[in-house]
């Protein structure tokens, strides 16, 4: 076996026993990511195209409000949801409606 070869082999005994050394948090990871991600797409269905405030937005999904309102925060950050008028002491929020390669061209 050359030295080339000795290397890769030593690489993939690292990776190996990383993988098994970090099985646990790479679950919970794996968990959490899932989690977040039927919480994201649950939040998109309840929006819509109708404009919502966070804590009706909470109501509907059966999340706490102050999730929402992160949630909300980030999508607002990527553009994917705007800032309207205000309703009582929070502001509504609206879906932007997403541009799919078909009408982009």
């Amino acid at each position: 076996m050359n030295d080339k070869d000795q290397a890769e082999q030593e690489r993939k005994e690292a990776m190996k026993r990383l993988r098994r050394e970090r099985k646990s948090s790479i679950t919970r990871t794996a968990a959490m990511v899932k989690t977040r991600k039927k919480e994201l797409q649950a939040l998109r269905k309840q929006m819509g195209a109708e404009s919502a405030t966070a804590p009706e937005i909470a109501e509907a999904t059966g999340m706490d409000v102050a999730q929402v309102i992160w949630y909300l925060a980030t999508l607002k950050q990527y553009g994917d949801v705007v800032e309207e008028e205000k309703k009582g002491c929070y502001f509504t929020y609206r879906m932007v409606p997403r541009e799919t390669e078909n009408t982009a061209a």
